[in-house]
C-alpha cells in the first residue's frame, strides 16, 4: 500500500486552470494570431497609398492619421510579434505614417484620389459633388470604397509610370552631358599634349618648313622650264618664213 501511494505521489500534477486563466490564453493566442494577419495585410498592401497601409479614411485628420499609426506600430511591433518579416511591415508602416503627415505629399496623394472619385461618380452617372455619404452611394456592388480605391490605384500607377519615365530620362540627359564634358576634357588633354610634343622636338618643325621650301623651290623650277621650253619653240617658228616667188 505504501509503495503504490508514493508511486501516485511521484506523479507530475496538471494544475487545473480557471475561467478566467482560460480566457486569458485564449486572448493572448488570439491577439498573437491577429498581430500576424495584420502584418500580413500592411505587407500586401498598395505600396503607393498610404491610406491603404494605414487602412484609414481618405478624410482622416492629422491627429487621426498619427493616433491610428501609434495603435497599429505598437500592435504589430517586432518584439511583440513573431512573425518573421515584422520588421519590414513595421518600416512600411512608418512611411505611410511620415508621407501622410507631410503637407505636400499629401496633397498631391489627395489629388490624384479626388480624381478617382470624380471618375467613379462619373461612370455611376452621378455628379462630381456627389458626398461620398450619398443614399446612391449604398448597397452597390462592388461597393463604392472598393471602386475608389481600384480607380486610385489605377491613377497612382500611371504617375508612378510616368515619374519613373522622367527620372530614367533625366538620368539619360546627364549621362549625354557627362559624355560630353569627358569628351571635351579628353580632347584639351590631347591638345596640350600635342603642343607638348611640338615644342618638344624643333627638328621636327624644322624638316617641315624644309620640305615646304623644296616642294616650292621644285614648283618654280618646274614653271620656269616650261616657260623656256615655250620661248624656244616661238623662236623657232619666227624664223621659218615663207618664201617670196620672183
Amino acid at each position: 500500500m505504501s509503495s503504490t501511494s508514493a508511486s501516485s505521489s511521484s506523479k507530475p500534477v496538471t494544475p487545473v486552470l480557471t475561467d478566467a486563466e482560460v480566457e486569458k490564453l485564449l486572448n493572448r493566442e488570439a491577439s498573437a494570431f491577429n498581430r500576424e494577419v495584420e502584418v500580413e495585410r500592411i505587407l500586401k498592401a498598395f505600396k503607393l497609398n498610404p491610406y491603404d497601409i494605414l487602412d484609414i479614411d481618405e478624410s482622416s485628420t492629422q491627429e487621426e492619421v498619427k493616433r491610428r499609426y501609434r495603435q497599429l506600430s505598437l500592435f504589430i511591433h517586432p518584439d511583440k510579434t513573431p512573425h518573421a518579416r515584422a520588421p519590414e511591415a513595421f518600416d512600411i508602416l512608418k512611411k505611410a505614417e511620415s508621407e501622410l503627415s507631410d503637407k505636400d505629399k499629401r496633397e498631391n496623394l489627395d489629388a490624384v484620389i479626388n480624381q478617382a472619385r470624380s471618375l467613379v461618380l462619373k461612370a455611376l452617372n452621378l455628379p462630381a459633388s456627389t458626398p461620398d455619404t450619398d443614399a446612391r452611394l449604398k448597397n452597390l456592388e462592388p461597393p463604392y470604397k472598393v471602386r475608389l480605391r481600384l480607380q486610385s490605384k489605377e491613377l497612382l500607377i500611371d504617375e508612378e509610370v510616368r515619374r519613373r519615365k522622367a527620372i530614367k530620362m533625366n538620368l539619360a540627359n546627364e549621362g549625354l552631358e557627362a559624355r560630353k564634358k569627358d569628351e571635351e576634357v579628353a580632347a584639351k588633354k590631347r591638345k596640350v599634349q600635342e603642343d607638348k610634343q611640338w615644342e618638344g622636338s624643333p627638328s621636327t618643325f624644322i624638316l617641315s618648313t624644309m620640305f615646304i621650301l623644296m616642294s616650292t623651290e621644285d614648283t618654280r623650277e618646274q614653271r620656269v622650264d616650261s616657260w623656256r621650253t615655250f620661248t624656244k619653240d616661238t623662236r623657232k617658228k619666227k624664223k621659218q618664213k615663207v618664201a617670196i616667188l620672183g
